[in-house]
């Protein structure tokens, strides 16, 4: 599948983006480096140009080892997607959650934290200039204005090549947008949580920003490998959330057996026809998904060639409509 353009600026991506969460190893239960960097080199291989990472994925480590990654694949072959916006060296902003060693982390976009992440990144990173830079969650102790100056000096600088933002509301991008050409918006969106569709799809089909929707999979429970027993590792964070809860675990699962036999048809296993879904679905530019080893990685890339029929949608939706997910 062809590149797609983000938004209104003149970056273009692949469809399928290599999220770079997990392999930070914090939050997922740890993870193992070369099958980290196994992982990245076969997606790209399969036409996943683009990755995505943040320097809070493991506080620098997922930064860095994308920075290895494409020391191998070539500057020029690669789109880096990253963020700012957490702070756990200071205590400004608004407190989040606390590090893996005690500290606290904060939302912080004020100009210095901002200056000083984007030395970070670009160093850990190992380039120059970043493709699209995104703040992460939106900071009550910064006014959006006084962040989105920033951006568009770094841009004029050219540190930065687009603009986007993250987890932020439609009221928090219309204002971003007086300000910027706002590129591109990041939300979590997947078959099981659709309440971008109320109003930040519709907004962004208006004005031409790009969606870029995290967690496709639901944090891999819509592959169908996450059964009842299922056992998680070290200090993975998805047990605690309410789609891997009961009754929501086991509905999910029981949907997932009701559209298998699409992906049968298709000869494809659920994850492949789950992000198919997505990356079809109005408004979405492109579909962020992590993978640890390169099986998956290659898995998720393949995604890219499936097209599905409008009759098939159709029969997704539905059976979709009939799944309640429990608060």
């Amino acid at each position: 599948m062809d590149k797609v353009q983000l938004g209104k600026s003149g970056l273009s991506i692949s469809p399928i983006v290599f999220g770079a969460w997990a392999i930070g190893g914090q939050a997922w239960g740890g993870n193992d480096d070369q099958d980290a960097m196994k992982a990245m080199k076969k997606s790209h291989d399969l036409g996943v140009t683009s990755i995505d990472t943040a320097p809070v994925y493991g506080f620098g480590h997922s930064e860095s080892l994308v920075g290895k990654a494409i020391k191998e694949l070539g500057r020029e072959n690669v789109e880096i997607l990253t963020k700012f916006g957490f702070n756990w060296k200071t205590e400004k902003g608004e407190y989040q959650f606390p590090t893996s060693d005690g500290g606290k982390t904060y939302a912080y976009a004020g100009r210095d934290g901002i200056m000083q992440e984007v030395e970070d990144s670009l160093r850990r990173l190992g380039t120059d200039y970043i493709d699209l830079y995104q703040i992460h969650r939106p900071d009550a102790t910064t006014p959006i204005e006084e962040t989105m100056e920033v951006l568009r000096e770094l841009q004029q600088q050219g540190k930065i090549r687009a603009i986007g933002m993250s987890n932020h509301t439609v009221e928090m991008m219309k204002r971003a947008d007086q300000i910027v050409e706002l590129t591109s918006t990041q939300s979590p969106y997947s078959m099981v949580y659709r309440k971008i569709e109320k109003d930040i799809v519709p907004y962004c089909l208006e004005d031409n920003v790009g969606i870029l929707a995290y967690s496709p999979l639901q944090r891999g429970l819509l592959t169908g490998k996450i059964t009842s027993d299922y056992e998680f590792r070290g200090d993975d964070h998805r047990p605690n959330t309410k789609w891997f809860k009961e009754p929501n675990r086991t509905r999910t699962n029981n949907f997932l057996q009701k559209i298998k036999p699409i992906a049968d048809a298709h000869n494809i296993p659920l994850a492949q026809l789950v992000i198919s879904w997505t990356i079809q679905r109005p408004g979405i530019t492109a579909a962020l998904v992590g993978a640890r080893n390169a099986e998956q990685a290659s898995e998720n890339a393949k995604s890219m060639n499936v097209s599905l029929s409008a009759e098939e949608v159709a029969t997704i939706n539905a059976e979709l409509e009939k799944v309640v997910i429990e608060d």
